[in-house]
């Protein structure tokens, strides 16, 4: 019996009702979502201007960061880009490295941020496209000319749409998508935002990533569903628009010259940890996500023997319990739940954590104010 399902959107009375349910290969169900929520329209895909406030969301709560290198030693692009262009904002857990112009620098959108470490010494390309949603495009129009003089030599470019976006390519080729939004209150998320001055962007309201033309996006839904419970907002045979918030998708999109399912990592042999499983270091971009009840999208996970360490990194989860007492696992494999015999269908960087420690008070670096109530509904607090 087939995993997946589409969420149905039925409008009565001003809300959205999920419809259906499914089962795993091995027979979990998998249960209509958790939230369900007004909203003013139902949803449209990421190309275009949305004008949804909600929808539906499973375990993933919020995919809070890009992380994405930088060319080693052009921090002079990369503030002209994302601070004096798009107008983020500097987290002030890593301003002492913008104002020396050295190593990571976090550039803050609203709940959203992008990491942006130093390359070695290459900037990481992102295929596919970042979509940012803000309340008046008017400025960042008038700020084209000046800052195309500070990138000059660079890829920077700026395409004005007809329908109230911007095309941009920052400095070293990767795709942005800049949308008009309805009103700074329906953007700004209300459970959080992260720390430091507000930055003019609203939010990531997408994040898509290209894959081969030949990507089994079925499966791809499926993963997200059974590991994440995650609805799947639209699917066809070019697109898979998976839920990742109440305002927010992550899209998986086919694309010409996409052609290895390793195409988004960049693994490298280094140092192994004694009595530890091997794993090659990951030196492409990843994306982060926050979920409502970490161990059970880590036993999921596990079952399927996708549990990823990045000896890149000092937090090293081998297992639940480190998973637990870290408040994170990765995994980089995205396979078909119902066929995982057929093997890799992409490789991608997932950083999974957790909104709460283990004694249940909000994680550090969580953006959210509070625990949100999907957290204590899981019993993960």
């Amino acid at each position: 019996m087939k995993l997946l399902r589409l969420i149905s959107h039925v409008t009565v009375a001003g809300c959205i009702l999920c419809q259906g349910s499914a089962f795993t290969a091995s027979g979990r169900t998998i249960q209509t979502p958790r939230t369900l929520a007004a909203t003013e329209s139902t949803y449209s895909d990421s190309s275009t201007t949305t004008t949804s406030t909600e929808q539906p969301v499973g375990d993933i709560l919020i995919l809070d960061h890009l992380n994405i290198n930088h060319e080693e030693g052009r921090h002079d692009w990369l503030n002209a880009f994302y601070f004096d262009f798009l107008g983020l904002a500097v987290d002030p857990r890593k301003e002492e490295n913008y104002k020396s112009g050295q190593k990571t620098v976090w550039a803050n959108a609203g709940a959203q941020q992008f990491h942006l470490p130093e390359g070695t010494p290459n900037a990481q390309v992102l295929s596919g496209q970042v979509v940012l949603v803000y309340p008046d495009l008017t400025v960042l129009q008038d700020r084209v000319t000046p800052v195309a003089s500070k990138l000059d030599g660079s890829q920077f470019a700026v395409v004005n749409t007809n329908d109230d976006a911007l095309l941009v390519t920052d400095p070293w080729g990767s795709s942005f998508r800049l949308e008009q939004g309805a009103s700074e209150q329906q953007y700004r998320d209300p459970r959080g935002l992260q720390p430091g001055a507000l930055s003019e962007c609203l939010a990531m309201r997408d994040l898509t990533i290209y894959t081969p033309v030949t990507a089994n996006l079925d499966g791809i839904a499926r993963f997200y569903q059974h590991i994440f419970d995650a609805p799947v907002l639209s699917l066809d045979a070019k697109k898979c628009v998976i839920s990742v918030g109440p305002k927010q998708t992550l899209t998986f999109e086919t694309k010409e010259g996409i052609d290895e399912v390793s195409h988004h990592v960049d693994l490298r042999q280094e140092e192994e940890v004694e009595g530890m499983p091997s794993f090659l270091s990951n030196y492409g971009p990843h994306i982060s996500m926050y979920v409502a009840d970490l161990p059970a999208c880590y036993r999921r996970a596990d079952e399927l023997g996708l549990p990823y360490v990045n000896p890149r990194f000092k937090r090293r989860a081998y297992n639940l319990e480190q998973a637990v007492d870290d408040c994170m696992f990765r995994c980089i494999d995205i396979v078909d739940p119902e066929r995982p015999q057929d093997g890799v269908i992409l490789q991608l960087e997932h950083e999974v954590r957790s909104v709460v420690k283990r004694d249940g008070s909000l994680y550090k670096s969580c953006p959210f104010d509070e625990v949100p109530d999907a957290v204590k509904k899981s019993g993960n607090q």
